[in-house]
């Protein structure tokens, strides 16, 4: 082998390595987003139809909200945003139409308060899906029928289903264990 040749293996060698490190670096890329993420990532990727485009909103969602001063509430808040929750729960019982617009106003002041900005419901959502991955479906649904609800097209049991979704949010805004709010025993 002369060293033409040898040359000629060691860069194409090079150029596969380098590839292959290339593929390595997007297949790691992918999965943090995917753990940080989670179902958002899946319905993102879903409805971009390219996973390239899909990762690249994240990301940027990501250094959208890494601008904003966002802070967990004082005692004092968490204390009346739950007072807040827990009469907007009895609410539901006489008036769960009512209800459901009272919570979806409890969840964006709460979202306020913690020093997310107020832009329209989908930049909301995109926001908080950074913080809040788990529960920004959950934000989607809830916000759905609390649309329904206002053009009169959500039963009961959608109504319900909203203030269930609306809480999952809720007790992550104010960063409280699960059932501290004690919602289940009144509506679910």
């Amino acid at each position: 082998m002369d060293v033409s040749q040898i040359i000629t293996v060691v860069g194409v060698l090079v150029v596969v390595g380098a590839i292959l490190v290339w593929i390595f670096m997007l297949k790691q890329r992918s999965k943090k987003l995917h753990e940080q993420f989670g179902p958002e990532y899946d319905r993102l990727v879903h409805e971009a139809k390219d996973r390239a485009e899909a990762e690249a909103e994240l990301e940027a969602r990501q250094e959208r909200v890494k601008t904003f001063n966002i802070h967990p509430l004082s005692p004092e808040e968490q204390a009346r945003f739950s007072e807040a929750w827990r009469s907007t729960q009895a609410h539901f019982v006489d008036d769960p139409a009512e209800a459901v617009g009272e919570a979806d106003q409890l969840v964006s002041q709460a979202m306020e308060a913690r020093g997310y900005p107020m832009a329209d419901f989908e930049q909301r959502a995109a926001d908080i899906s950074v913080s809040h991955p788990q529960v920004v479906a959950n934000y989607r649904a809830a916000h759905d029928i609390a649309q329904e609800n206002e053009q009169g097209e959500a039963s009961t049991e959608e109504l319900r289903q909203a203030m269930v979704h609306y809480r999952a949010l809720f007790e992550d805004l104010l960063e409280m264990g699960e059932g501290n709010l004690n919602y289940k025993e009144t509506v679910a």
